[in-house]
This record gives structure tokens, C-alpha cells and sequence, in this order.
């Protein structure tokens, strides 16, 4: 699975607190199954929970929560544009410390797709990418440069 490592970084890389102080993001996937069909190949398809924690956060919700949206409009773009994964695609609970600091928890429904191929005597396997929208103009919600 790359996608909790790929939204790590994305998180880190855009809330200064967390860039300085990594140990406070926490990432686990739970609720994981590998969903395979009976086609010609072994390729299949990750489905999890990726719960996200943040513990002693003393800035707002929207410094996580933004980076979180923008990486899921790139990366799990259904959760956008399905009206039916709407409702449930992104999930929060927030445990309050103090006046000044919380812990801030996520949960984001994940797949990704794996293609396996027989190459030889050995199985070549390729997470493949999100499919592109090309009707999604990014200018609104991707900071220029990323």
C-alpha cells in the first residue's frame, strides 16, 4: 500500500507543526481487504480505512483538515464526485485536551488498484494511479507548484 506513506508526506509537507514535530501524526489502516475477481489475472484492489491521528494539535482543525481534501481530491477523487460516497468518505472525532490543544482523529475509506502480471518466472505488480478528470480544474483547490 502506498497511499498512507504518500498522505504522510503530503500532510507533513503542508502543517509546520507536524513538520516539526512528526511524531504527533499517527497513520494505521484498518478494515483492510483485498478484493480479487476470478479474471485472468491476480490483480486486485486494496479496500481499508486509513485512520489518521493527530494528538497535541494547538492550531485549528482547518491546518489538517484542508491538506487532507486536496490530497483525497487527487487521490480517492470519488469521494467528490460519487453522491453516494459523500456522506460517509471522510470522518472525524476530536478529543479536546485543553483550551489550547486537541487530538484530532480521521477516517477515510481507501482503495487502490494492483495490476499483477506474469513476467517470466516472476509476478510484476504496479499500483496504478488515480484516473485523471479532465474536466476537474485543480485551480481551485491544489496549491501552485505541488
Amino acid at each position: 500500500m502506498r497511499k498512507p506513506a504518500e498522505l504522510r508526506e503530503a500532510i507533513t509537507a503542508a502543517v509546520p507543526d507536524l513538520k516539526r514535530n512528526p511524531d504527533k501524526l499517527h497513520l494505521s489502516v484498518e478494515e483492510g481487504r483485498v478484493v480479487a475477481t476470478g479474471a485472468s489475472t491476480i490483480s486486485f484492489e486494496y479496500q481499508y480505512t486509513l485512520t489518521l491521528l493527530v494528538t497535541d494539535f494547538a492550531d485549528s482543525a482547518d491546518a489538517i483538515t484542508v491538506p487532507v481534501l486536496a490530497w483525497l481530491r487527487a487521490n480517492q477523487p470519488e469521494l467528490f464526485t460519487n453522491p453516494d460516497k459523500q456522506p460517509d468518505g471522510f470522518k472525524f472525532e476530536t478529543d479536546i485536551l485543553n483550551h489550547d490543544c486537541v487530538d484530532l482523529l480521521m477516517r477515510l475509506p481507501l482503495t487502490e488498484r494492483v495490476v499483477v502480471k506474469v513476467a517470466g518466472d516472476r509476478y510484476d505488480v504496479t499500483h496504478s494511479p488515480e484516473p485523471i478528470d479532465p474536466y476537474d480544474d485543480s485551480s481551485g483547490w491544489k496549491l501552485a507548484g505541488v
